[in-house]
């Protein structure tokens, strides 16, 4: 008899998926499911959605309200931008009504905003449940404690009541102690998707895409692969844009709230013409646009970890970043970390000139480059690989605290 484990998740395939969405994925996928059934209790925007369904092994129950053909800009929009909030005391109830039926031997929240406060409702009514906190925010902890002050209590009671937290940088796991978390804590990074990432699309489907995107013999383009809102930083892409020479230009991947003022901001700087909005694409779809590239970029003001960067590495772009958040977990500059092996080209957030002087230095030496990808790409597919992450994810979470009947909640060792 398989454990039956409740995700809360805001959103789920097959639309408008972010990184820890890709997580759960690719970790439950991989997870027999003779050993763990996964349920999810997530918004579903689209009215062409089923209620349930599905998807790989999680068996998706979709709440929220909902309108046909569903553009990202939509979720922000009258009546869908109000799911959000409804969805932190809907799904709560959406999941006791599943548990009367189902019961559920976990909960596992996907991030504490907004995922956990749905989690530590259920708890309330349900505290033999044991509670499994996946901490994957890519937003500064003071905007979410800011956020959550008219609930603060409830939001505290996200941390201290986890039987379980695990955390995909040391950044966040600092943040767990901040808030309260006195247990042990489980580091596990998220992943790159290696195999698919890695494959190489045939060179005339690559050319059909250098010419819709208008890229031309001498050109150098650089790419972001981001949601558009503020803590990706693509306007301080678009500034280093019009430092560079006018051969150069940006492709901007990805649709979000803030695409209509980066597109005035382009024209601001005088690159409108040089920078390229692909607006949202299928997940499929960037590695191809990252193989029509020549540097990835995306200096973030804010990072719990950035698939986007792994990603990138395993297809062996350099990738500029900042060091904020988790990305220093895994981004390494010759200049600022002469101690570890180089992985990247770091920046100060809030720093177009840097990002130009790098974008020139990786041009300058190629053979730099090459070893620095390199080391890059044997980093992400040994360290970062979906495969060690889901085993570790069942061995070290679902496994010791739902497979060794401990005494009590209180006993946990990573």
């Amino acid at each position: 008899m398989p454990k039956k484990i409740l995700i809360f998740d805001l959103n789920y395939y097959p639309d408008h998926v972010g990184g820890a969405e890709v997580a759960v994925k690719e970790i439950t996928d991989r997870i027999p499911p003779d050993e763990y059934e996964f349920h999810m209790v997530c918004l579903g925007y689209d009215s062409k959605l089923p209620k349930e369904s599905q998807e790989g092994n999680v068996h998706v129950h979709r709440i929220g309200f909902t309108k046909s053909n569903v553009e990202l800009e939509d979720l922000s929009k009258f009546p869908l931008h109000y799911n959000k909030h409804l969805y932190l005391f809907w799904a709560p109830i959406k999941g006791m009504l599943l548990h009367r039926k189902l019961k559920f031997n976990a909960t596992w929240s996907m991030m504490a905003h907004p995922s956990g406060v749905p989690q530590a409702i259920f708890g309330l009514f349900y505290p033999q449940v044991t509670r499994i906190l996946t901490l994957q925010e890519g937003d500064p902890p003071e905007y979410m404690e800011r956020l959550y002050k008219p609930i603060w209590p409830l939001f505290k009671r996200v941390f201290i009541k986890a039987d379980v937290i695990q955390v995909i940088s040391h950044f966040l796991e600092k943040w767990a102690r901040d808030m309260g978390y006195t247990k042990d804590i489980v580091f596990i990074p998220n992943g790159a998707s290696t195999e698919s990432a890695g494959a190489r699309a045939d060179e005339a489907t690559l050319q059909a895409l250098r010419e819709s995107v208008g890229k031309q013999e001498g050109d150098v383009m650089l790419i972001s692969v981001s949601r558009l809102v503020h803590k990706n930083a693509v306007d301080d892409v678009i500034k280093a844009l019009a430092l560079l020479p006018t051969n150069y230009k940006l492709l901007v991947v990805g649709g979000g709230e803030d695409e209509d003022k980066l597109k005035a901001l382009a024209e601001t700087e005088g690159v409108g013409k040089r920078v390229i909005f692909t607006g949202h694409v299928d997940r499929t779809m960037t590695a191809q646009y990252r193989q029509i590239s020549d540097i990835f970029i995306r200096p973030s003001r804010s990072e719990g970890f950035g698939n986007s960067f792994a990603s990138s590495m395993v297809l062996r772009l350099p990738v500029i970043a900042t060091q904020e958040g988790g990305i220093a977990d895994f981004l390494f500059d010759a200049k600022r970390n002469p101690d570890k092996e180089t992985t990247g080209w770091a920046v100060d957030k809030d720093a177009p000139d840097q990002i130009a002087k790098a974008v020139e230095e990786i041009l300058a030496h190629p053979e730099q480059v090459k070893q620095v990808t390199e080391n890059a790409y044997q980093m992400v597919t040994t360290t970062y690989n979906w495969n060690h992450i889901a085993e570790n994810m069942k061995e070290q979470v679902f496994d010791k605290i739902l497979k060794n009947n401990f005494a009590t909640k209180e006993i946990f060792t990573s």
